[in-house]
């Protein structure tokens, strides 16, 4: 236990709260001072080996803050420190996620507190398996869906913004962080720089989106090296750009739940739908992986409409209805 300002006792669960609050607050572990007492120092100590660890690997401030999370979280869980936790502490927080919360938090949590036993206290938690992972289809917007959504956005940089997220196939963090010098309107070409697992590369910029982009660059603060600014500087927050994809499906009156990623989705979708090699779509997704790419051939909609239903050939053989 450790004392609080009111020098009252601190059980071992509200000493792991705090740093939750620390990290949702953004503030992370680093800049939270132990007190004398020695499992609260014992804490702060592993988790600043922790996300030391992290960020000497080159992991995103994203996956800093997720695995910072749920290592808190899972201790406030059991109430122990990490020295103490067992197996069997790891095995009833994950039946808890997947039973509260879904399976994949579950693997995201697992894979955070065997990072942080296996390279910070140096013991791995081997005998826990995975858990098993819903197969859940994305949302996939229409073509139409899309055009209306563009087509009812009259500001034009918030037009671009849904026409990168669509026509590029991007993430919401490659869009925020993209600068000027990324983009060859000339060439039509996006220089994604450090996307998911600090990859870069190259994806085409569609020719409407560069017309829209060479008028914007005339108007916008030259000042300002990225690509989308903010109005109050900098660049365009993550926040922002779901407000305005959240604005323009309602503007569109989509009936489905629509967020950033969806228009990535819906972009490798009708890439292939249109005939475009699995591969390519791999590559411009900046996929490590074929498989996670392959999901979209469970939700083409030109592939289901080529699948002939036995039904159709038993009641409707020779042209006629039996």
């Amino acid at each position: 236990m450790s004392k609080t300002q009111n020098g009252e006792k601190m059980q071992y669960p509200a000493i792991a709260q705090r740093f939750l609050q620390g990290v949702n607050d953004g503030r992370g572990y680093l800049e939270i001072s132990p007190s004398e007492d020695c499992r609260l120092s014992d804490c702060v100590n592993d988790a600043r080996s922790l996300e030391i660890e992290l960020k000497s690997r080159g992991f995103s401030k994203k996956t800093v803050k997720s695995y910072l999370y749920y290592n808190a979280d899972f201790l406030r869980f059991v109430g122990k420190s990490a020295g103490e936790a067992t197996e069997e502490d790891v095995k009833n927080y994950m039946a808890f996620l997947i039973e509260n919360r879904s399976a994949s938090t579950a693997s995201l949590a697992l894979a955070a507190i065997r990072f942080f036993s296996k390279r910070v206290l140096m013991k791995d938690f081997e005998h826990i398996n995975n858990p098993k992972r819903e197969t859940k289809l994305p949302d996939i917007l229409t073509r139409d869906e899309v055009r209306k959504m563009i087509e009812m956005t009259s500001n034009i940089k918030h037009k671009i913004l849904l026409e990168l997220l669509y026509g590029c196939g991007l993430r919401v963090s490659e869009v925020v962080n993209l600068r000027i010098t990324d983009v060859s309107v000339h060439e039509r070409v996006i220089h994604v720089r450090n996307g998911k697992g600090g990859k870069d590369r190259m994806v085409p910029l569609p020719r409407l989106t560069a017309q829209k982009l060479e008028f914007f660059m005339k108007v916008r603060d030259e000042n300002n090296p990225y690509l989308i600014p903010s109005a109050r500087g900098g660049k365009i927050t993550t926040k922002t750009v779901y407000l305005v994809v959240k604005q323009s499906a309602e503007r569109a009156r989509v009936r489905k739940n629509v967020h950033p990623h969806t228009l990535r989705h819906s972009f490798a979708t009708h890439l292939l739908e249109n005939g475009h090699d699995i591969r390519v779509i791999q590559k411009l997704l900046g996929h490590a992986d074929i498989k996670t790419t392959q999901i979209y051939t469970h939700i083409s909609r030109d592939f289901l409409r080529n699948v002939t239903s036995p039904l159709d050939s038993t009641l409707y053989e020779g042209g006629a209805l039996r």
